[in-house]
């Protein structure tokens, strides 16, 4: 159930809040839809509920799991070859159950929540290093799954209401 953050809530806090909004507002904008309605796109974008739904399971893992805290790749993800379809997870949510799509994102959630949670502090830096050696810290993550979240909502607003007229939060 999407809740408002907590206008006092301690930075950790409010980031982790924020970010649970955003994942919700996304199930939201999928509940109630077939798979048809999942996989149906607008004629200006190739972009559809499924797909979203997927990519952001795969944005939260590869970020906290993966680069954060230096874990390997899940299943789903470990056989793509990603230069030769990077669009693997848009394509193939197309075939996927409604109700595993959305339970296959509350997972990542979850576990996202749960990495979080691990870190000694928002300064943690991450287990993943760039070739120059650069980290990114626990709130720059975070940070980043809030702007990459919101941004996808905005997208599933426009394709909710191209499928059924729904509007609004």
């Amino acid at each position: 159930m999407r809740q408002d953050p907590d206008t006092r809530a301690a930075e950790r806090d409010a980031l982790g809040q924020y970010l649970d909004y955003q994942r919700e507002t996304i199930l939201l904008k999928t509940e109630g839809l077939t798979k048809d309605q999942l996989a149906q796109k607008i004629p200006t974008s190739d972009l559809t509920l499924a797909g979203l739904l997927y990519h952001l399971a795969l944005v939260e893992e590869s970020w906290l799991e993966g680069r954060f805290l230096g874990m390997p790749d899940r299943q789903d993800w470990v056989d793509v070859d990603w230069v030769a379809d990077p669009n693997w997870e848009f394509r193939t949510a197309t075939t996927m159950d409604p109700g595993t799509l959305r339970q296959r994102y509350r997972d990542a959630c979850e576990r996202s929540r749960q990495a979080a949670a691990s870190a000694a502090s928002l300064d943690q830096l991450s287990a993943f290093k760039g070739n120059d050696g650069w980290q990114f810290t626990l709130r720059w993550v975070l940070l980043h799954l809030i702007e990459e979240t919101a941004r996808h909502a905005g997208h599933a607003d426009l394709l909710r209401e191209a499928i059924d007229g729904s509007v609004g939060e």
